[in-house]
């Protein structure tokens, strides 16, 4: 169940799969251990998944939607940082989760978190796939 910020029921999404985002979106683990980081202020958040269009973490406290705020990514283990502006776009209360949808990202950074997620696909493979394999899932529409 979708809520808002005071809490109350949100009606349910318009459409027969039930899914806002266009591009597939990924599970932010890799062998079971975080991969993808938010940062916020001092604190650092591990991500639930990712897309090329935002990205989801846990909150205990749902916020403002459309609250917008600056946000850096990050890739475990990787010394690379993706920064831009997001906003709120969802709390899902069952799950404790808020959804937040990219509004800017700085210079090359949208090519960089494309390459992240292809990498991703890649690693997180259960069958050998070729880059190019791995591109076009990126890319191609949310199967979840």
């Amino acid at each position: 169940m979708m809520v808002d910020r005071s809490g109350m029921a949100l009606p349910p999404i318009d459409d027969a799969a039930g899914e806002r985002r266009r591009k597939q979106r990924f599970v932010a683990r890799r062998g079971g251990e975080p991969c993808f980081w938010l940062v916020l202020g001092a604190q650092r958040i591990a991500l639930n998944d990712l897309s090329a269009e935002g990205f989801s973490y846990p909150s205990p406290t749902p916020g403002e939607n459309a609250e917008a705020f600056d946000f850096l990514l990050q890739r475990e283990g990787v010394p690379d940082e993706i920064r831009g502006r997001a906003e709120t776009v969802n709390y899902l209360a069952d799950a404790a989760q808020m959804g937040c949808r990219f509004l800017s990202i700085e210079g090359d950074g949208a090519q960089r978190l494309h390459d992240w997620l292809i990498a991703h696909v890649i690693v997180s493979a259960s069958v050998r796939i070729t880059e190019k394999d791995a591109a076009a899932i990126v890319a191609g529409p949310s199967l979840i």
